[in-house]
């Protein structure tokens, strides 16, 4: 899985720095956190578009081009012509809290929703993709500045903190839920 991936360095994010990216400091007897996210926004201008072959050159801010061929899941692409504006934002947001377990085992999951313009109108679409996985905090050594956290292979690893304040704010038992979310939306404009 994706995510699985991602579990160590996550971890190793979380109980390596301060408590927050956001720059806001957590009172002493909080739970570790961490809430990060990133905004992209690119336009474009449609260069070329072939309806047929659905081959489309867009010319992006810089005067870079790019052609691709547009699925057939756009419907509709005829309504595009040369002069059109495309923007597509991107969002990703990452989520890293330590929590008192009541019991629950580690896990991950996945959600995806999506949505795109009626058929007729001018080619706009969504998509966004959150996934969630918990692992538990299975030991903290804080003469070592170690900790190991098991995730929902049951796989138990060690890491290193760099911030030992973040382990003295956790505890054995604890529970780690990482959420990591991104979403995609893209519209196009006549000029």
């Amino acid at each position: 899985n994706y995510m699985y991936k991602f579990l160590p360095l996550l971890a190793v994010l979380l109980l390596t720095t301060t408590p927050c990216w956001s720059g806001e400091s957590a009172p002493a007897t909080e739970k570790p956190s961490l809430h990060t996210s990133e905004i992209a926004t690119v336009t474009a201008k449609v260069e070329a578009i072939n309806h047929e072959t659905r081959e489309v050159t867009l010319r992006g801010p810089e005067g870079n081009t790019v052609s691709f061929v547009v699925s057939e899941a756009a419907h509709n692409l005829d309504q595009v012509n040369v002069g059109d504006t495309l923007t597509a934002e991107y969002e990703q947001r990452l989520s890293i809290e330590v929590f008192a377990n009541d019991g629950s085992e580690p896990n991950a999951g996945q959600l995806t929703a999506a949505g795109r313009a009626e058929k007729g109108e001018m080619p706009a679409g969504a998509i966004v993709n959150a996934q969630v996985i918990t692992a538990t905090v299975e030991e903290i050594n804080i003469e070592n500045n170690t900790f190991k956290l098991k995730g929902p292979s049951g796989e138990v690893k060690e890491y290193v903190a760099r911030n030992p304040e973040n382990l003295k704010k956790a505890a054995v038992g604890d529970l780690v839920v990482i959420t990591y979310t991104e979403a995609v939306a893209i519209s196009v404009e006549k000029t």
